[in-house]
């Protein structure tokens, strides 16, 4: 496991004193009745960890013989509802939905894709995999990428599916030279780009180890890793790369430039914008808080805020935590 997840903190935590009989007494009382109460539902979900409303999810049904999901779904609606619906259920199925949304239908969406599976550790994709095959009724989630995309883009993706990162914390910096000089090669040392050679390198060294690499690289090449990728691919494998090399390099600063990206684009990415904040409440959001802060020299609180209103706004705000929480 990288360094980074083993001392990230997240804006979510347990709640103390936890009563889930309680808990579900609220959330029933918020939804029944004239009215709802969008407030309480709030409170409650982002003042429990993952675990605990997971808990409430099923002292909700024997407490009250009723699904909580689908009474969310009676009373609430659009992106509200979505994220409600998302902070019950668990990440790795919640990562299937996304893939499966992006691949069902005419076209498929590659940034999701790549968002959603290039950025995770091997333990979070085998999760992912066996997730994809209960939500498809048994179908195989890399024969489904192989037939959804084509060309490297495809291959790397597949890579990626078999789980077999490096997780060991060592970096062996002669190898890394080895890998630089190889990737060299591979890219601008030569008139054709041999793109087999990224894929290998891309999708199986450790974190750190692919710092040492891009270091070395740089030593050999006078440029960033970044430079290369620009100027030997395209698309969305370009984005694939890139993707890695961000993600490798600075955890936190490569999912602060996602959410802001999703906020300044050509309208609002809310798919993006809760696909992130909710995937990371309980984990890193801290550190995106201090990097999206240092980088664009605004909270990204106040950005989301400012971006977002209305209860959706209130809940991805209340997920984020506060500046100096």
């Amino acid at each position: 496991m990288s360094v980074y997840w083993m001392y990230s903190k997240g804006s979510v935590s347990a709640a103390e004193d936890f009563d889930e009989e309680a808990v579900a007494q609220k959330l029933r009382d918020a939804m029944k009745g004239l009215g709802t109460n969008e407030e309480e539902i709030i409170d409650v979900l982002t003042s429990h960890s993952l675990d605990q409303r997971l808990v409430v999810r099923d002292r909700y049904k024997l407490a009250f013989g009723r699904d909580l999901l689908e009474d969310l779904k009676d009373e609430l609606g659009g992106n509200f509802e979505d994220v409600c619906l998302a902070l019950l259920t668990q990440p790795r199925t919640y990562d299937a939905q996304w893939l499966k949304k992006a691949m069902d239908g005419i076209g498929t969406k590659e940034r999701v894709l790549i968002e959603v599976l290039l950025p995770q550790s091997n333990e979070n994709i085998e999760g992912i995999k066996e997730a994809y095959k209960e939500l498809s009724e048994g179908e195989d989630l890399e024969e489904r990428v192989i037939s959804e995309t084509s060309g490297h883009f495809q291959r790397i993706l597949v890579s990626q599916l078999q789980a077999a990162r490096g997780e060991i914390a060592e970096v062996d910096d002669e190898a890394a030279t080895t890998d630089a000089q190889q990737l060299f090669d591979a890219g601008e040392g030569t008139w054709c780009t041999d793109e087999s050679v990224f894929n290998k390198i891309l999708a199986s060294r450790n974190l750190g180890q692919l710092q040492a690499i891009f270091q070395a690289y740089k030593e050999i090449a006078d440029k960033d890793i970044e430079e290369a990728i620009t100027s030997e691919t395209t698309g969305d494998l370009e984005d694939a790369y890139m993707t890695i090399v961000k993600y490798a390099k600075e955890p936190a600063v490569y999912f602060a430039e996602v959410l802001h990206d999703a906020m300044y684009g050509a309208g609002t990415d809310d798919d993006t914008l809760q696909r992130v904040i909710i995937g990371h409440s309980e984990v890193d959001m801290y550190e995106i808080r201090m990097a999206y802060l240092e980088k664009y020299e605004k909270s990204l609180t106040d950005a989301v805020a400012d971006d977002v209103s209305g209860d959706y706004g209130k809940i991805l705000v209340k997920l984020i935590g506060t500046p100096d929480s």
